[in-house]
Formats: structure tokens, sequence, C-alpha cells
């Protein structure tokens, strides 16, 4: 698995050139590339959002496309529209900005629900169907999305089925004072994303995409992370569990960060580290807990301490 942590270092160090000191949100980022999956930014206005994924966009040799949302955006602004051709005397179909490899949906949360609904089809199956025909969407294809918390005003809470199709929730956070002091540093003449290349290609991403899926994965490893997603809807501080969708991401992306660490098979570790950005934004807080202000993170952080870890039925030499 040295190309896969070779790829990952490559792409991160480039992330990191304009994006200080959020490492581990950069490397769930890439984690969840790898895993063909897509990434919900959550933070509040000013930390990096935008910037993260589209510095992401521009590493990668793929298409881009960024869409703005706003609370009058209609759907057919993303999916696209037909439109009658008087000389050929047919409709035929102009694609919205939904079709390409990498598109970055900023302030998700500012769309009315119908319009973000319009997003479902294309997260989940990879294509737009207008006017009763079925458009795929170009491969690989990757939806970055950004949100505002939705005490802020002028915003619509993000559905639970839209939720669940996000792969994993990425929070940045307020950087330190050194940090921000070198972001000053590194803007005072110009923005460094300007000067972002792109190294990574089409091709490589392809090749890591599938290198992934041959990740190592014991039954004890498997038992782990269903038993994690299993006690999201077993816990009394939480009114609605992770589907099964939480189980299969919670898999896929224990093989990525594996991969990432250069090992071809998965750890308990591996599953710990991941199961609050990817479990977290999958369940409902129930009321008691939300009066006692306890968040999704704490919750299932708590899942995962109390969580007995699989021993013995994992790593290189259980393979057969």
């Amino acid at each position: 698995m040295a190309d896969i942590q070779l790829f990952g270092k490559k792409l991160t160090n480039n992330l990191e050139k304009v994006i200080v000191g959020k490492r581990h949100p950069i490397e769930l980022i890439v984690i969840s590339l790898l895993c063909q999956g897509h990434a919900l930014i959550e933070d509040v206005p000013g930390v990096g959002k935008t910037i993260l994924a589209r510095s992401l966009a521009k590493s990668l040799g793929c298409t881009f496309n960024r869409l703005q949302f706003t609370p009058d955006m209609l759907p057919s602004d993303i999916t696209g529209v037909s439109i009658y051709n008087q000389a050929k005397r047919e409709f035929e179909f102009r694609p919205g900005p939904i079709f390409a490899q990498v598109v970055l949906v900023d302030e998700i949360n500012r769309a009315t629900p119908k319009t973000q609904a319009a997003l479902l089809e294309a997260m989940e199956e990879r294509q737009v169907t207008v006017d009763g025909k079925t458009h795929p969407l170009p491969g690989p294809f990757m939806v970055l999305a950004t949100q505002n918390p939705i005490e802020y005003e002028g915003t619509f809470p993000l559905p639970e089925a839209q939720l669940d199709r996000f792969l994993l929730r990425v929070r940045l956070g307020y950087p330190n004072a050194s940090d921000e002091i070198e972001i000053l540093d590194r803007q005072q003449l110009r923005h460094p994303i300007e000067t972002l290349k792109s190294v990574i290609k089409v091709a490589e991403l392809k090749e890591a995409m599938q290198e992934i899926k041959k990740i190592y994965v014991s039954e004890g490893i498997k038992r782990y992370a269903v038993e994690l997603t299993n006690r999201t809807r077993q816990n009394e501080d939480i009114y609605l569990g992770a589907s099964p969708r939480g189980s299969l991401a919670l898999f896929r992306t224990g093989q990525a960060a594996a991969a990432l660490e250069g090992r071809d098979y998965v750890l308990p570790d591996d599953i710990k580290r991941m199961a609050v950005p990817v479990l977290a934004h999958r369940i409902i807080v129930g009321p008691a807990a939300r009066l006692r202000e306890l968040s999704a993170e704490q919750i299932v952080q708590e899942i995962v301490d109390n969580t007995p870890v699989p021993g013995g039925e994992y790593g290189a030499t259980s393979r057969k």
C-alpha cells in the first residue's frame, strides 16, 4: 500500500500549502475522496471551508464546478433543463453545473429543501433524471458541501436523508495563534490558492480508488464496525440511530485510513478514528440529551469508549 500512502502524502502536502494547521481535516477529505464518497464541511464562517474544497479541486486533474446555494435557487439550476431546439424540432438537454467530477456546493443549507433534494439522486446513484430521461454523471464524482451551523439566520437544516448520503462530516475549527499569524504572512501579497498546481491525475485517482477496496478487513473488525453502529440505535440519548449505510461507511473509511498508513489490513484503531466523523451526522440527538447540552460527537465518542475492542482477530497474520 506504499503507492496509496504516497498518493495521500502528495495530496495532503499540496493542500497544506493553502490550509494551515488542519492536517486531520485534510486527511479526512482525502479519505472521503479515496472512498468515492461525499464530504460535508461544517463550521462557522471564515475558517476556510470553501478554500479547502477549492484547493482539493485544483489539486486534482478533474473537471470542477461551483454552486453557490441561495434561497431562490431552483432544482433545474443544478441538474439542467430540456430546451426546445426549433431547428431540430426536438427537445435537447442542457446539463447543469452538477455535471462535473468535483462539485463544490457552497452553503448548502441556504437553499430550500426542494433544491437540496435535487442532489439526492446525483450523490447516491451518480446520475440525474430530467423529464423522464436519465443522464449519467462523469466519474469519478464527488460533492464537497459547505454549511454554516443551523443556528445562523437564513438557513434550512439538511434533512436526515441528505445527511446520510455524506460519507463523513468535517469540522475545521479556529486556528491557533501561530497558525493564524502564518495565514497572515502567506496572504500578505496574494492568496496561495492562486499558485496551487494539480498534483494528481485522474488515472491515478481511479487506480487508488480501486486499490482501497482490496484492503483486508477481518471478521472481528467487521463485527466491531457493525456493533458501533448498532449501539447508536440502542442509546437512550439518541432518538434515531445510524443506518446500515453508516456501517458500510465505517468499513470503507477504515480501509482508506489503513492504506494511508501504509498497511494492507484494518486495525480497530482505524475504525475508532473514523467513528465520530462518519457516524455523528447520521444520528438525531434525543430531547433529554439536548437539554443536557450533549452533542452528537460527544455521544458517539462515548459509544466508542464503551464498546469492547476486538483482539486477536485482526492484522496481517490472520489473513488467508
